[in-house]
């Protein structure tokens, strides 16, 4: 039977509609299912976002621990990443617990209970499709470089072992004792990323002072060729950040963080207790003074000594007694501008020189004269609630003098910088990420 050509041609065009759909819908599976094997830079449930906004949203973590010699404190850092820009820091989350890691050297397995305590506080900050690229690192400062023996190594075996068991990027050596040199330089770069004097601006970069417990440090960036070439070889380091190197003189004073310079200069030694009744007899104390004071789990007891002289010019010559020679001035430092963290702000404060939240600028003579009142104040019977308080503000005044500061010298007094805790602990962590995107390590 011959077909009429009329319906030929209707057969041929129903056939060709009918190849058309099914090559259509082919096309579009296969571009969907293309679509979703792209690379998804951004974990926002909002699947409608442009790519513009996926990018602007491409956030990096790193937790680091900061295990001091009075506390241990957990730093969750958010940063937002850009294409062939610095890094900005979108948002911190901190938690500290007491005492510090040291505290659990003849009985390392209790450490464990605070540190899974503040890992939680991780686990309940980071997105958990996260962990596994959110670096965890400890890092131990002044309190555990002061253990005797093998006690500091078992300790940070116990700190690795719940590590290796938290999900998150983490491998052994990202749990270490600092070294006092890193702990000044990871602070430097703390304080100038937040000013923005690392990112290729006009923002000049500033020293840094931080008084701790166990250890002081200074560092500030090396403009004289002179300095380097006299300094030390092991106070001056270098390295690399958005493609500019710094050069720093940076030095950390194992022994004369507040804590322990007090022990020092009250007469006692480290970790070592006192024999039966005996007691530590300081002229830096009230005449009338009788009491205990506990420092790296040593209960020492203390009495004042009736001194022939005004109380601040005897306890003058013990601090300077205790640090002769033991610092290094740095000529420099008359032209750099300076912050200065930790018990020098709680100094300050107790003296009235600055608000406790907002911080403030104070000049080193201020120290000075706070430590001749303070001291005649206990001359003439008045003790405030720290009986510690003539020592420590003698011997604040008389390390930043041996440092190189004229007594006009301003500093600036600062927990925070645009809200951030201006710790070392946000430049470690810092640092720790730009070594890995480089180089795949820290």
């Amino acid at each position: 039977m011959k077909i009429p050509k009329l319906a030929f041609f209707f057969i041929f065009a129903v056939c060709l509609v009918v190849y058309l759909t099914y090559v259509k819908r082919h096309y579009d599976g296969t571009k969907s299912s293309v679509s979703d094997q792209r690379p998804q830079f951004s974990h926002d449930p909002h699947t409608h976002l442009t790519s513009v906004r996926v990018v602007s949203e491409n956030f990096q973590y790193g937790i680091m621990f900061d295990a001091g010699s009075t506390g241990t404190r957990i730093h969750i850092f958010k940063f937002q990443v850009e294409p062939n820009e610095a890094p900005k820091l979108a948002q911190e989350t901190f938690r500290a617990l007491k005492p510090g890691l040291s505290a659990y050297a003849d009985d390392p397995e209790k450490s464990k209970e605070g540190l899974m305590e503040l890992l939680k506080v991780a686990k309940d900050t980071v997105p958990d499709t996260l962990w596994s690229s959110t670096p965890l690192m400890l890092r131990a400062t002044a309190g555990l470089r002061l253990l005797p023996g093998e006690k500091a190594n078992i300790l940070l075996n116990e700190v690795r072992e719940v590590f290796s068991e938290s999900f998150f990027l983490y491998r052994p050596d990202s749990v270490s004792i600092m070294d006092g040199t890193d702990e000044g330089m990871s602070a430097w770069i703390t304080v100038n990323f937040l000013i923005g004097g690392l990112h290729g601006s006009d923002t000049p970069t500033v020293g840094m002072l931080d008084l701790g417990g166990g250890s002081t440090q200074i560092t500030f960036a090396l403009q004289d060729e002179k300095t380097i070439q006299t300094s030390p070889i092991d106070y001056v380091t270098s390295f690399q950040m958005f493609n500019t190197s710094h050069a720093l003189y940076s030095h950390s004073y194992l022994g004369l963080g507040l804590m322990s310079a007090r022990l020092a200069v009250l007469g006692g030694i480290e970790a070592q207790p006192l024999e039966g009744p005996q007691e530590l007899m300081s002229p830096c104390l009230a005449p009338d003074y009788s009491g205990q004071w506990e420092h790296g789990e040593v209960i020492y007891k203390l009495k004042g000594q009736k001194a022939g002289e005004p109380i601040y010019e005897s306890c003058l010559r013990k601090v300077e007694k205790m640090i002769y020679k033991r610092v290094r001035e740095a000529e420099e430092v008359k032209d750099v501008d300076f912050y200065a963290f930790s018990y020098y702000y709680d100094r300050a404060v107790d003296l009235g020189l600055i608000d406790e939240n907002t911080g403030g600028t104070v000049k080193v003579k201020d120290y000075i004269e706070g430590a001749k009142k303070v001291c005649n104040n206990m001359s003439a019977g008045e003790i405030k609630e720290n009986p510690f308080l003539c020592l420590d503000l003698t011997y604040v005044s008389v390390l930043l003098q041996e440092l190189g500061f004229s007594p006009d010298k301003e500093l600036k007094l600062a927990r925070k910088i645009n809200d951030v805790e201006t710790s070392w602990a946000l430049g470690a962590t810092f640092h720790c990420i730009e070594s890995i995107r480089k180089q795949g390590t820290c």
